[in-house]
This record gives C-alpha cells, sequence and structure tokens, in this order.
C-alpha cells in the first residue's frame, strides 16, 4: 500500500482516470499491479478544491515507471483574491518520456480544509 503520494515513485501506472462532479475533482490512478488510489478533497460546505490545471498530458506517465513523485504546497497567491484562506497544492510526476504537474487550487473562509487526499481507492 503507497501510504504517500510520494511512494509512487518506481510504480508503474496502467491508467489515470480524471473525474469532475458535484462532490469535486478526484483523479484516480490504477497501478499494474491492480493497485488503484486516488487524489482528491472531500468537499465541506465553505470551500472550493479543485484541479486548475494539468500541465502536460497525463498520458506521458502511463505504461512505464515513475521515477519522480513529489507533492508540493504554496499559500500565496489567492485566485483573484476572493478567499481568506487558500492553499496550491501541485503534483509532480515524472517519467523517461516526460513529466506533469497536477495543480490543486483550495479557498475557504479559513475554517475549512483545503488539503488535497491520497488514498487507496475502492471505486
Amino acid at each position: 500500500m503507497l501510504e504517500r503520494f510520494e511512494h509512487l515513485q518506481g510504480h508503474t501506472i496502467r491508467n489515470i482516470e480524471f473525474r469532475s462532479n458535484v462532490k469535486g475533482d478526484e483523479l484516480i490512478f490504477t497501478l499494474t499491479n491492480g493497485e488503484r488510489y486516488m487524489l482528491y478533497h472531500d468537499q465541506e460546505c465553505c470551500e472550493g478544491v479543485y484541479v486548475e490545471d494539468i500541465d502536460a498530458p497525463l498520458s506521458l506517465l502511463i505504461g512505464v515507471p515513475i521515477i519522480l513523485a513529489e507533492e508540493v504546497t504554496n499559500a500565496n497567491g489567492s485566485l483573484e483574491g476572493r478567499d481568506s484562506s487558500f492553499t496550491w497544492t501541485f503534483y509532480k510526476l515524472a517519467t523517461y518520456r516526460g513529466a506533469v504537474t497536477i495543480r490543486w487550487y483550495g479557498g475557504s473562509n479559513g475554517y475549512y480544509s483545503e488539503k488535497v487526499s491520497w488514498a487507496r481507492s475502492s471505486r
């Protein structure tokens, strides 16, 4: 079991599925060994956490070993100054084919979580 996103390094991804719905955005990673993991946020009433950008095709990550898996957060620069509290979370992945950064934005009034979660998925 990959307890942290960084533990994805050295594994090979078979498929990545991006879903956006009323519950929020989620990316589901299926590994070649059949295990599935999700990047997601459980939305509450007064915050918004979503994928703001994916800077390259996710297909760069499919079928070859991951040589870099890194999570980086930053709390500088809210979108249009609209949120009292905000967090940018960057998920950086690389293979010998290239690199992909998945950029999440989380904003709230300061009382709700803006964190993106990484967990094993049964979906």
